[in-house]
């Protein structure tokens, strides 16, 4: 067995005790609250796990360089803690996952009904009174606030076994800053969906571009990487260099999905076809797409864009439009681009070789991702 399918074995472990462990806790105050921890197990149960494997990986390959003097006990409790830390990781990617569909008003999540969905069937099989939509919303709302709350548990309960306190804060403090800045993020992302239509046509890129460097680039890549560092007793100037990997590399992991979710096949991104065109999400591709059309042209794209009700006509009119305008075809040289720039940071990094080649090996499922 390879040690990142060790490693994820023992992470779906962990946070199906940690589960198991809740079951118990909120049965005991009320059946009626067993969906809340069902529903978030089972968002638990699958993804790509790219968090969780940088952070390691990134540890792995700190560890190598950074002075920091442990004993084989000490080793084997960090090798444990880092097993909590990239749970809570896993916990707080899909905490997010449970608000992004709830403000995307996204119906499926890795080919299943999203968690505001499912609350939705509960209330209408149930035949309660009231909206089933607004109980949706309140039940997803208060799921992924709970995994918010659960993540910092099991990332607090790990950082018992830091080597030492310098580390312990270290941790923390990018713990903390991913949680503001993906916050921010989606924040952004929101605020340009509904103002957009307001603002130059000719700054949505940078706009889009600032969104996905806050809501994705930080959180998904440079993030893992950096508390994986951080956890090693990484220096200054390595972490500046995993930065120097991760960002661009975040940036193209967001690019990708920008084009997925406009031209991917729903049998293997578990997403309706064009589903961010039917949310009206304005990405960089779609920004690039705008700079490019006529004024009359243009309004009639942005008219589609916004009506989150489009037939099937109107979705081949706007994916057709992207083609044409030649903003797909930018947008994947822009990912090309990126991961040329964030390969060449990786090879410059000082770090154990084993530990580098992982993760050019998952800087490559990145980029070339389908799902």
């Amino acid at each position: 067995m390879s040690e990142s399918k060790a490693l994820l074995d023992l992470i779906q472990a962990n946070l199906e005790e940690f589960c198991a462990d809740r079951m118990v806790e909120f049965e005991s105050i009320s059946p009626d609250l067993v969906p809340v921890v069902e529903y978030t197990k089972d968002l638990l149960g699958g993804g790509k796990r790219f968090r969780a494997l940088f952070a390691y990986w990134s540890w792995v390959g700190a560890l190598a360089t950074a002075d920091l003097k442990q004993t084989e006990e000490q080793r084997s409790a960090s090798a444990e803690a880092m097993v909590g830390i990239t749970a809570a990781l896993e916990m707080f990617h899909a905490a997010a996952l449970v608000h992004d569909d709830l403000l995307d008003q996204s119906d499926t999540r890795r080919g299943a009904p999203s968690v505001h969905k499912r609350f939705e069937t509960l209330h209408n099989a149930s035949q309660w009174s009231g909206s089933p939509e607004r109980f949706g919303v309140a039940g997803s709302v208060l799921v992924g606030d709970l995994m918010l709350g659960w993540s910092s548990e099991i990332f607090g309960h790990a950082l018992l076994n830091s080597p030492n306190q310098s580390v312990q804060a270290a941790c923390r403090d990018e713990f903390s800053r991913m949680r503001v800045e993906v916050m921010a993020g989606q924040y952004l992302d929101v605020l340009e969906e509904n103002a957009a239509p307001t603002r130059p046509i000719t700054e949505a890129a940078g706009r889009a571009n600032r969104v996905i460097l806050y809501k994705t680039a930080k959180y998904t890549i440079e993030a893992p990487l950096l508390i994986g560092a951080a956890f090693a007793g990484a220096d200054s100037g390595l972490l500046r260099g995993l930065s120097a990997f991760g960002i661009p590399l975040g940036m193209a992991f967001q690019l990708r999905d920008d084009i997925l979710g406009v031209f991917g096949d729903p049998a293997v991104t578990g997403k309706p076809n064009a589903d961010d065109l039917r949310e009206g999400k304005r990405t960089v591709l779609v920004a690039l797409t705008r700079e490019a059309l006529s004024p009359s042209i243009g309004k009639i794209f942005d008219e589609l864009l916004v009506s989150r009700s489009l037939e099937a006509d109107q979705i081949e009119f706007l994916q057709k439009s992207i083609i044409e305008s030649g903003a797909r075809a930018k947008t994947e040289r822009m990912i090309e681009e990126l991961a040329d720039e964030s390969l060449a940071s990786l090879d410059a990094l000082d770090m154990d070789p084993t530990a580098k080649a992982q993760l050019r090996g998952l800087a490559l499922k990145v980029i070339n991702r389908e799902a």
